[in-house]
């Protein structure tokens, strides 16, 4: 498969590596920020293959993870009631709240629907206009401008029982709150390229130089992710800082403006909480007061709900880089992808699903 095959061969990725090993001369943590760079790294035994001065901690990219516990009980709520139909990405109806999540609801009668895409969720509007169709809008950047352009088809459209529960996030702000942390550890990122994909590199460079850490976009095969690291450690190694794009056939510096438009149309930027993190200033994306009537927080009035963390669960240090998943004392024990404590391990894209699934790390 073109643009596949050719960065999953074997001896330029060995070559990559006997190039980090002749690179690297002290210790340095790199933090990925996606949790799809995770899973990569985890099920080719990249953290095995590099040398030992590599330490890569794993960040707060998995939109899954970083929804919070409330997000999910206004989504029960919500879809507990008898008149919604409430549609949803598959790895969102397993992601636990305070009490429930979206697949216990379904099985106590809720109306839950797995869609594959929010088109399915205005289709199912039409399809049942006497009833009220709420669509879990969750993701970073990547997602949220085909959110976003579900939200303005129901408005040309005059959909009055379609609305979408909004969890949007954004990378940059993330990025910045970590570095600014006391209890930071990164010293190089390797940046999620499909987001660079969507929003361009270019707010990447003044978190770059007021941070002093270099920081690369990333493609998610095993070649992009060597490459990358190399980038970061030849960055680190000579004392530099810039922001590089390793994942040029994908990335450019605008990004995609068409999608960035339509974010602006539909949304605006807004404080959000990440799961485990807390409240990060202007850190996410709520639905604009002109789409109010789409905006199924206000349309079913649960914005007042709010729910704690399980106190076993550590999934707040493991997305900051902090912690690594088997050094909670619950992984695996009380916490496993069949009775989770934390989206990080019932997330598909999820540091403690990944751990758990290839069990491996030697740094943890």
């Amino acid at each position: 498969m073109k643009y596949v095959d050719e960065f999953r061969n074997p001896e330029l990725a060995r070559a990559l590596l006997a190039e980090i090993r002749q690179t690297v001369t002290r210790p340095w943590v790199l933090m990925e920020i996606c949790g799809g760079h995770t899973h990569a790294i985890m099920k080719n035994g990249l953290d095995q293959l590099l040398p030992r001065e590599i330490e890569l901690v794993h960040g707060p990219g998995c939109p899954v993870c970083v929804t919070p516990v409330e997000a999910i009980d206004r989504a029960v709520a919500i879809a507990s009631r008898p008149e919604v139909i409430f549609a949803s990405f598959g790895d969102m109806l397993r992601v636990p709240g305070s009490g429930s999540d979206l697949f216990k609801a379904r099985s106590a009668g809720a109306d839950v629907r797995m869609v594959y895409s929010p088109l399915e969720a205005l289709a199912l509007a039409r399809k049942h206009p006497d009833r009220e169709v709420v669509f879990f809008g969750v993701g970073f950047e990547t997602t949220a401008p085909g959110n976003a352009l579900a939200l303005l088809q129901a408005r040309r459209e005059g959909l009055a029982n379609f609305s979408m529960l909004a969890s949007h996030y954004l990378v940059a702000p993330a990025m910045r709150a970590l570095l600014a942390s006391p209890a930071n550890r990164v010293q190089g990122y390797l940046a999620a390229g499909h987001v660079c994909t969507v929003m361009g590199w270019q707010e990447y460079v003044a978190i770059a130089g007021e941070f002093r850490v270099p920081i690369v976009a990333t493609g998610f095969e095993v070649l992009d992710i060597l490459s990358g690291i190399l980038m970061v450690v030849r960055q680190l190694e000579a004392g530099r800082h810039a922001v590089e794009n390793g994942y040029g056939r994908s990335v450019s510096q605008e990004g995609n403006r068409e999608a960035q438009a339509r974010l602006r149309e539909a949304f605006v930027v807004a404080d959000r909480t990440w799961r485990g993190i807390g409240v990060l200033p202007r850190s996410g994306l709520a639905i604009r007061e002109e789409l109010a009537a789409y905006d199924a927080e206000k349309k079913f009035a649960v914005s007042g709900l709010v729910a704690a963390e399980s106190p076993l669960c550590e999934s707040g240090s493991i997305l900051q880089g902090l912690k690594k998943p088997n050094s909670c004392p619950a992984f695996g024990r009380e916490c496993t992808p069949e009775h989770p404590l934390g989206a990080t391990m019932v997330s598909g894209e999820g540091a403690c699903a990944a751990y758990y699934r290839y069990q491996r790390g030697r740094n943890g």
